[in-house]
């Protein structure tokens, strides 16, 4: 979920249209740093400022090929996935078919235990107190393994893990915590009022409307499309030993987590969203009204509100990060038409958050 950081060495310049309004020179400096610093493989950015745009990439599409890293290149989104759930959700709340403050048992009974309490706000801004599944040994994507990464899953299956314990706190709506679960409801939320895979109803209400034609929804695909740069995760051994660990079968994360995408496509996502483009302005106003969450961010109904640190005060910023093993990414917006994407590939290390804040005060504190 939160950021883990980056790695590799080359450039890769990608599509570009220029504009002195993006700091291209000073972006690609930072992402070759950490890439010879061995943080990343493989850096990917794309910057939208108004109808200007950039993008480009650096490192290697793989260890062994050398090859350059392309900017137009896929890679798993992890956690921002949660957006995409969390607008389906507020579009079928614009549409009446639910309310938020609705307890979750109206619209899925017998399903989550306290769900007469939960509602679907709580489940939609983690502060249900459902225990998170991913804590579970063997069941984090953010850790490799091994073969069993190939293993296929169910809804109900991750549900069953995370009910066998008991809430992280007692009361709904006492707390914040995050927690995977939440989003594996909210997609069994969205199947149950729409007779549909929650995946089909995000390419129906979101993936088309917008032209989104390098996002999809992998189910339990274990390959990416290409191009794309592979995931790597250094094992805690002496001397540390690098996997291989780009191929997955994603349902593991499934509406939490499994979406595959380009820097591109996302930005032109959050933009969308945050301009009203896809719920009506007052589900937005709700997605939007954050709490106190993380020392990083607020978090809203889906969304992450970030602080971004400039010479003249903090700038918010709205989005997502993802992260899903050999993956790191974040998607946000000013809601002003200026937004950051950045898609990391983890290598000796996890890149770390100031780096990455450092990208971003670049983009927005101009």
């Amino acid at each position: 979920m939160l950021l883990k950081t980056i790695l590799a060495v080359a450039l890769a310049a990608g599509p570009v249209v220029s504009t002195p309004d993006i700091p291209k020179a000073e972006l690609r400096d930072q992402l070759a740093a950490l890439a010879a610093d061995r943080d990343i493989t493989a850096g990917l950015v794309h910057v939208q400022d108004g109808r200007n745009q950039w993008s480009d990439a650096v490192g290697v599409r793989d260890l062994a090929s050398k090859t350059p890293a392309v900017a137009n290149g896929h890679f798993r989104i992890g956690s921002v996935t949660k957006t995409f759930a969390a607008t389906v959700v507020l579009q079928l709340v614009d549409e009446r078919r639910l309310a938020l403050d609705d307890p979750i048992a109206r619209h899925l009974p017998g399903v989550v235990p306290n769900g007469e309490t939960i509602t679907v706000r709580h489940i939609l801004q983690h502060t249900s107190g459902l225990h998170d599944y991913m804590s579970e040994p063997g069941y984090s994507t953010n850790r490799w393994r091994g073969d069993a990464r190939f293993d296929d899953y169910k809804p109900m299956q991750l549900l069953d893990v995370a009910f066998a314990h008991g809430p992280d706190f007692e009361n709904p709506g006492e707390s914040w915590r995050y927690s995977n679960t939440n989003y594996i409801v909210a997609g069994l939320l969205i199947e149950k009022l729409t007779g549909r895979p929650y995946g089909e109803e995000v390419a129906r209400r979101i993936l088309r409307p917008l032209n989104l034609r390098h996002t999809s929804v992998p189910g339990n695909r274990p390959f990416l499309p290409v191009p794309h740069a592979r995931g790597y995760e250094p094992l805690p051994t002496t001397p540390p030993t690098i996997v291989d660990a780009t191929d997955m079968d994603p349902s593991l994360d499934w509406a939490a987590g499994e979406m595959i995408s380009t820097t591109q496509d996302l930005a032109t996502f959050v933009t969308a969203l945050l301009d009203g483009r896809l719920t009506s302005k007052e589900s937005l106003a709700e997605m939007r009204r954050t709490r106190e969450a993380d020392p990083l961010f607020r978090y809203g109904l889906g969304l992450q509100e970030f602080a971004i640190p400039c010479a003249d005060g903090p700038r918010p910023v709205w989005g997502h990060t993802g992260q899903l093993i050999g993956y790191v990414t974040l998607a946000v917006t000013d809601g002003k038409g200026k937004s950051l994407v950045l898609s990391l590939n983890p290598y000796e290390r996890d890149p770390s958050t100031t780096a990455v804040v450092t990208i971003a005060a670049a983009v927005f504190c101009r």
